[in-house]
C-alpha cells in the first residue's frame, strides 16, 4: 500500500441482527462461566423477525433457563418497543444446544489419551490467529475503527439514556480517514445509519446525529467543511434489527477486530469459551502486538501465530512491524517468545479468561478498550518494559 491513501472501516450497533446474535451467544457463555468456570461452549445464534434460534455444543455443570438468559439479552440491546417485531418478551426461541464432542474434549483437556502425544492442555482446534496495534490514538489501535466505534457507542448511550426517543436499536457507522506518509491527518467521509421511529423526520435524525454524535465525538482537528456528512443516506430506517435482515454469530469479525487495518485469522469469537483458540489466542495476539509499540519497538506491529488441534505449542510465531521497527522483526520474534507464553492452558491463565466477561467485549469491537483493564486483560501494557529491555 502507497504511503498516500484513504482507508475506511465501519462498526455496528447492539440492534444490528449479527450483533444479537453475538450479543445472545455470549450472554450464554457467561451463564455457564459464572457457575462453572471450566464450561466448554461453542454456541451460535441465528436471528430472523420474530424468531431466535440457538444451537452449538455446551458441556457444563451450570444450571439455568436458556430462554430467559436470551429474553435477557434481547432486552438490554433494548428490543422492548411495541412497534418492534422483534421483541424481548414476544419472540419464539429455540434450543438446539448439545455436548461437546469427546474426540474435540480429548484434545483439549490436560490429560494423557489413547494417540494423543502430550498430556497438556492442547489447542480446541487447528487454526491461525493475528494480534495487530499502531500508535495512531491512544488505545494503540487504528484510527478509522475505533472512530467508528467511538460514534456507535455514543449514539448507543443516548439512545438508552431516553435522549431521543425515535432511536431504535438496529445501526452502523462508518468512518474515512486520509493518510498521509502512513499517518492519520483528517477524516473525509462519515457514514451513520440509524433505525428510527416512523415519525422521526429526517431533519430532526440529521440534526441529532449531526450535533449530538458526530460533533461530540470525533476529533475537531480531523473534520473539515470538505469532510462528507452522510446521516441515513437512503432517507428511511423503520424496518430494521431481524425484522429486516437475518443475524447470525460471527459474521462481523472484522467490527470484531480491526476494521480491516490488521489481518484476521478467520475464525470467530462471540460464544466460544477461552479453550477455543480463535478466541484466546486472538486476544492473546492483541496483547502481545500491543506491548510491542508501548515498548517503542515499532510504530505498527501484526504478530501471527498459529496452532494444531490438540497440541500445546504453536506451531508458528511470526512478527511483522512493516518496516517501522528499530530492529529486525526476527528479533522482536524472539523478544516475544521468551516474555510470553503461547500455550493455551497459560494464555487463559495470563489473561484471566475463566471469567464471566464476554459480554462486556461483544460490541464495539474486542480491542481498544481501556476503561476496565481487569476485566479487558488484554489491553494491559505490563510486558512493555520486559520487551524493551530484552532487545
Amino acid at each position: 500500500m502507497s504511503k498516500n491513501y484513504i482507508f475506511s472501516s465501519e462498526s455496528v450497533g447492539e440492534g444490528h441482527p449479527d450483533k444479537v446474535s453475538d450479543t445472545i451467544s455470549d450472554a450464554l457463555l457467561d451463564a455457564c462461566l459464572e457457575q462453572d468456570k471450566f464450561s466448554r461452549v461453542a454456541c451460535e445464534t441465528f436471528v430472523k423477525s420474530n424468531i431466535v434460534c440457538v444451537g452449538g455444543e455446551i458441556t457444563t455443570k451450570a444450571k439455568f433457563d436458556v430462554e430467559q438468559v436470551v429474553r435477557n439479552a434481547i432486552r438490554e440491546i433494548g428490543y422492548v418497543n411495541k412497534d418492534d417485531v422483534f421483541h424481548a418478551d414476544e419472540v419464539f426461541i429455540n434450543n438446539y444446544l448439545t455436548a461437546q464432542s469427546p474426540d474435540i474434549s480429548q484434545g483439549v483437556d490436560a490429560k494423557a489419551a489413547k494417540g494423543k502425544s502430550t498430556a497438556e492442555q492442547g489447542a480446541g482446534d487447528q487454526g491461525l490467529m493475528f494480534g495487530y496495534a499502531s500508535d495512531e490514538t491512544p488505545e494503540l489501535m487504528p484510527a478509522p475503527i475505533m472512530y467508528a466505534h467511538q460514534l456507535g457507542r455514543q449514539l448507543t448511550k443516548l439512545r438508552k439514556a431516553g435522549k431521543a426517543k425515535w432511536l431504535r436499536p438496529d445501526a452502523k457507522s462508518q468512518v474515512s480517514v486520509r493518510y498521509i506518509d502512513d499517518k492519520p491527518v483528517e477524516i473525509t467521509s462519515v457514514v451513520i445509519s440509524t433505525q428510527h421511529a416512523a415519525e422521526a423526520s429526517n431533519k430532526t435524525i440529521r440534526e441529532f446525529i449531526s450535533k449530538q454524535v458526530i460533533q461530540k465525538v470525533l476529533p475537531k482537528k480531523m473534520l473539515s467543511r470538505k469532510t462528507q456528512i452522510l446521516i441515513n443516506p437512503t432517507g428511511r430506517f423503520v424496518v430494521g434489527g431481524p425484522q429486516g435482515d437475518s443475524g447470525l454469530t460471527g459474521r462481523k469479525i472484522i467490527v470484531d477486530t480491526y476494521g480491516g487495518m490488521g489481518r484476521h485469522g478467520g475464525g470467530a469469537f462471540s460464544g466460544k469459551d477461552p479453550s477455543k483458540v480463535d478466541r484466546s489466542a486472538a486476544y492473546m495476539g492483541r496483547y502481545v502486538a500491543k506491548n510491542i509499540v508501548a515498548a517503542g519497538l515499532a510504530k505498527r506491529c501484526e504478530i501471527q501465530f498459529a496452532y494444531a488441534i490438540g497440541y500445546p505449542d504453536p506451531v508458528s510465531v511470526c512478527v511483522d512491524t512493516f518496516g517501522t521497527g528499530v530492529v529486525d522483526d526476527s528479533k522482536i520474534t524472539a523478544a516475544a517468545e521468551k516474555v510470553f507464553s503461547f500455550k493455551p492452558a497459560d494464555i487463559v491463565k495470563q489473561l484471566k479468561l475463566l471469567r464471566p466477561i464476554y459480554s462486556k467485549t461483544t460490541n464495539y469491537g474486542h480491542f481498544g478498550k481501556e476503561d476496565d483493564l481487569s476485566t479487558i486483560t488484554w489491553e494491559k501494557t505490563d510486558k512493555a518494559r520486559a520487551l524493551k529491555k530484552l532487545v
